[in-house]
């Protein structure tokens, strides 16, 4: 019995083979990409689903295509079961294809079981008709129908595979015609296999009435067709979605390499490009426009004391400030911790570049509440002119930074244009910061000690000790210059401790040679105040040195006490609980309150040297603000000291207002180590001649200190 094909039919199953096979081809190209075998694993089994539908709709088309004189149908099972194999086929070749490296060998074990799949979907869906007697198949026939699908799948491997590693150009038009090839070998195959076929005259079809094949037809092509365009519309869509995602996530990673992740403020690379920018557009005409470098004063102390939390709010409530306060068009930059740039567009004046400056200094320095505790920052600025500071980004960035420090160097809280010497200023600061860690180490810091006097009993209570630095090339570096650079930089830790056990060694060497006792001074700096552990590293460095607590007194200053005044109290508390005394330095020039004041419980107050000098200026200024003071803390239980003694009527006058002890110029200078350990010995030999304090005779003992 012979058989007639469809024309339109055949036509149909080769486009929906070519369009199953290049859904194929973009399932694996996507398969390709994810990252792990837990997300492909959903992929390749909806991909295989629809994979398979796309080949067994071809198949099953190109079997509608066939007709016979007589009715047909087809059993619904075994339909399905064929179904099932073409997915089970497609899941395999999914699978083969996206493993990292594909062998021939690999391939054609692949190939071979993808091909055995596709035609026992064949001749499966073949016997869903269920032909009565059976179909009689030519096995030569049947064979080159099997090799042919093996030969076709491995080839389908083998093209999937390498347009998976095919570069992106062209890739549409290869995949079109990798999948028209595809298409057609797999249509071979079918057409092969129907060709081995042979229906015995006078057979009946036994699934008549089961699916009708007309109907079937139809519901097979739209449905098919509807399942394969659908994929390749989702994964259009998809690829569209992650093409937007990784547009939007590529805007979000510049945006982040050119800004701060704080402040959300320009970083230095965006701040090198805008510069550049204003350098291109200023340079034909030379106009002017201007760099400003700030730096935060305080804000380490405050970022050590309260945490990075307080820190990080602080900055962020700063960069603000600064938005606020500068023009539409300028651009704001944070390029280190507590550093920003501001680039004032041009045309502009100096002067107002310098009104803007001023306005930044003082919006800066308002207080801040954060975290319910009030603080307050100032910042030093710098000011650098294009073109005449500078003609390059880095030019004008160093001369800003040059102006910056001189500002800091000026008391802080005010800004400054660049000079010219600046520069040689701020090489002096980076060099000097550099080779103070090596001065630590190779012995050129060193500790003075400068006496201390009771103004009563005339004599002398103790001493405070003052670090010197003598550099190699550069000289005595008096420690208003590098004690700051030090605070910034961090060493002022590491110094500050050494300080301690250098003081403590020489009690100690006091001690063994026979010198009475007395009791040393020491500085700490507001960074090395705020420090968590600081009581007990300084208890730790004492007992070491056998050293009795009772010799040792710190001195903080009172604009450090008050910028915590909460911490201060509980700090001091530490340090007298362990048998150190604590004492406030110039006192009178911060903004301390009498409750604290109170509070602290130091032993001693030391009057800034500025009021004693004022008393040769403005004797009933500076005597009335001395007097307050010493009535204060002789009500407090505290001893006060007067700083900066230079002249007998200071001595007089500060004798006369109460003071308890006083040193200065006047008395006694610093003396290192040695020279105060011979000083102790003169003193204790002018006492027993009654010859220690003779001020009223304009006398002080004269100590010849050695080279």
């Amino acid at each position: 019995m012979n058989g007639a094909y469809n024309p339109l039919l055949v036509f149909l199953s080769l486009a929906t083979a070519s369009l199953a096979s290049y859904t194929a081809l973009e399932l694996a190209g996507r398969i390709s990409s994810l990252p792990d075998g837990r997300s492909r694993l959903p992929w390749l089994i909806g991909g295989a689903v629809v994979m398979g539908i796309g080949i067994w709709s071809m198949h099953f088309i190109g079997m509608l295509a066939f007709s016979l004189p007589i009715r047909l149908g087809y059993d619904f099972g075994i339909t399905a079961i064929s179904v099932l194999l073409a997915s089970a086929a497609s899941f395999l070749a999914l699978t083969t294809v996206n493993r990292g490296h594909l062998s021939a060998l690999r391939i054609s074990v692949g190939g071979i079981a993808m091909g055995l799949g596709i035609a026992g979907m064949h001749y499966t869906g073949m016997a869903a008709m269920q032909m009565s007697p059976p179909i009689r198949y030519t096995v030569w026939i049947v064979a080159a129908s099997i090799a042919i699908a093996i030969v076709a799948s491995i080839a389908a491997l083998w093209i999937a595979f390498t347009l998976r590693a095919s570069e992106e150009q062209n890739i549409v038009l290869k995949r079109l015609a990798a999948a028209l090839v595809m298409g057609l070998a797999i249509t071979g195959m079918h057409y092969t296999g129907m060709s081995a076929a042979n229906f015995e005259t006078g057979s009946i079809c036994l699934s008549v009435g089961k699916l009708d094949p007309d109907w079937l037809a139809m519901i097979v092509s739209v449905a098919s067709l509807t399942v394969l365009i659908g994929t390749l519309i989702f994964l259009g869509w998809h690829t569209s979605s992650l093409a937007n995602s990784l547009r939007r996530a590529n805007v979000t990673l510049q945006h982040l390499g050119t800004h701060d992740a704080l402040t959300n403020l320009p970083n230095r690379v965006l701040l090198a490009n805008r510069v550049q920018l204003a350098i291109d557009a200023f340079s034909p005409s030379g106009s002017t426009f201007a760099v400003l470098f700030l730096d935060l004063d305080g804000f380490k102390t405050i970022n050590d004391s309260l945490g990075h939390a307080v820190g990080d709010e602080l900055l962020k409530m700063c960069a603000q400030r600064l938005r606020e306060n500068v023009r539409k068009d300028d651009v704001v930059a944070r390029v280190g911790g507590d550093e920003f740039v501001i680039v004032l567009n041009g045309p502009i004046e100096p002067s107002a570049a310098e009104h803007i400056a001023a306005c930044l200094v003082r919006v800066v320095c308002e207080e801040a509440i954060i975290h319910n505790v009030r603080l307050r920052v100032s910042t030093s600025i710098g000011i650098a002119l294009f073109p005449r500071d500078g003609r390059s980004t880095e030019g004008l960035l160093h001369s800003a930074d040059s102006a910056m420090y001189n500002a800091k160097q000026s008391g802080r809280n005010m800004y400054r244009f660049f000079e010219v010497a600046m520069h040689g200023n701020a090489t002096r600061t980076l060099t000097l910061q550099r080779d103070l860690q090596q001065a630590l180490e190779d012995g050129h810091l060193s500790v003075a000690f400068q006496p201390k006097f009771n103004m009563v009993e005339q004599s002398m209570t103790g001493a405070e000790a003052l670090i010197r630095w003598i550099h190699p090339e550069l000289g005595n570096i008096p420690p208003l210059e590098f004690i700051p650079i030090a605070e910034r930089s961090g060493q002022i830790i590491q110094i500050g401790e050494w300080v301690i056990k250098e003081v403590c060694r020489c009690i100690a060497l006091w001690k063994a040679e026979g010198l009475a006792p007395i009791q040393i001074a020491i500085n700490l700096s507001p960074v090395q105040f705020n420090v968590p552990d600081l009581v007990e590293r300084i208890g730790a460095i004492v007992r070491a040195a056998h050293v009795s607590p009772q010799y040792l007194m710190f001195e903080i200053t009172e604009t450090a006490a008050m910028q915590n005044a909460e911490r201060t109290t509980e700090t001091l508390h530490k340090f007298r609980a362990s048998g150190f005394q604590m004492a406030i330095d110039d006192f009178g020039t911060g903004h301390s309150s009498l409750a604290y004041l109170r509070q602290f419980q130091v032993s001693q107050v030391k009057v800034d040297q500025s009021f004693t000098k004022e008393l040769d200026l403005h004797e009933l200024e500076g005597g009335a603000l001395i007097s307050a003071i010493v009535t204060l803390s002789h009500a407090l239980h505290m001893n006060v000291v007067a700083e900066g003694v230079e002249t007998e009527a200071q001595l007089v006058k500060l004798t006369a207002l109460g003071c308890d002890q006083a040193q200065g110029f006047l008395l006694a200078k610093p003396l290192p180590a040695e020279a105060f350990q011979q000083f102790q010995r003169a003193l204790d030999r002018a006492l027993a001649e009654s010859e220690l304090f003779a001020a009223s005779a304009g006398r002080s003992i004269e100590i010849p200190i050695p080279n």
